[in-house]
Order: structure tokens, then sequence, then C-alpha cells
């Protein structure tokens, strides 16, 4: 049950609490506990990868494209990026990277151009197309991202942001 914004009532149970009941029940010399945050980190995550990929296909985008698009877009103007600074920021090799970008130009998506400071060098940079489609569809994503999170006041989003950094950090810091 939920009130007018949504919000969990005392008393409400979702699957976890379903689950987590469960194996107490079968397993009580087990600790659960982890299951009541990362179970729920799991679902969540499968709801948004809907909401996102709702929102790429609205707008002809796969996850890939969005990628390298969004990264490119953020780099600001002129928007361009090397390959090899678009590998790094999407965490592909460089066989994947070459790949997408070819099917990204052969959209009118992104072109490439000899980089002015290296001859051997190349800059991918985002086409006027490539920029409509990447805004449009990330304010799409930011719309169905904001319904994901409607039932959280303001200061509940920024204590949870905060709680995920922390569990986070360590993993991001790794090499």
């Amino acid at each position: 049950m939920t009130n007018e914004v949504g919000a969990s009532r005392p008393g409400d149970r979702d699957e976890v609490d379903r689950l987590v009941a469960a194996w107490r029940q079968e397993r009580p010399d087990l600790d659960v506990a982890p299951l009541q945050v990362l179970s729920r980190v799991s679902r969540l995550a499968r709801h948004l990868d809907r909401a996102r990929r709702a929102a790429f296909a609205e707008h002809d985008l796969e996850p890939w494209e969005f990628d390298v698009l969004t990264t490119l877009r953020r780099a600001g103007e002129p928007y361009e990026l090397s390959p090899g600074a678009l590998l790094r920021a999407t965490l592909v090799t460089s066989g994947t990277m070459t790949n997408r970008i070819d099917r990204l130009a052969a959209a009118g998506l992104v072109r490439r151009r000899p980089d002015p400071e290296d001859r051997r060098g190349v800059l991918v940079s985002l086409t006027p197309a490539g920029r409509d489609r990447v805004d449009a569809a990330f304010a799409d994503l930011l719309r169905r991202e904001h319904d994901l999170l409607a039932c959280l006041r303001a200061d509940e989003r920024d204590t949870l942001a905060g709680l995920l950094r922390s569990l986070l950090v360590p993993f991001d810091a790794a090499p």
C-alpha cells in the first residue's frame, strides 16, 4: 500500500521482505541482512534498466550508442574526443570502440576528423544530428528517472545518494 506520493507506509511489505522472511525461516543459521539492501538495489537496477531502455528506444538509440554520445556531449564544445578517451570513459576494448564509432558515423551521429595535434590520430565529434538525438534522449531519461524517485522527498534522495556513494567509492577507487 502507498500514500498519495507513492511512499510506503509502516507495515508495507515488498518482494524483498518476503524473500528475506523465507530465507530466515529456511536458514536461520545465516545472517541474511545484506539482502535487505542489495536485493533492493538489484531490483531497482532492473527497473532503472527498463526505464533507460525505453527512453533510448523512444529515440532510436541502443544503450551503447547513448553511452558514446553522452560521453562526447559531456566533453563540452566542440563535443569531440579521441577514440582512446572514449574507450577509457566507456570501459570497452579498442576493437569494440572502433566498431561503435563506425556504426555511429554510418548513422550520421558522429564524424571523424584528423587530430591537428597528432598526424596519426583522429578525433570523434558529435554531429548536430547526434547532439539533438542525445539531448532529447537524455531529457527523456531524466524524466523517467525523476518518476522512479518521485516517492522520495529531496532530503531522502540526498541521504540515499550519500549512502550509495559510500558503498561505491571503494569500487570506483579500485584499479
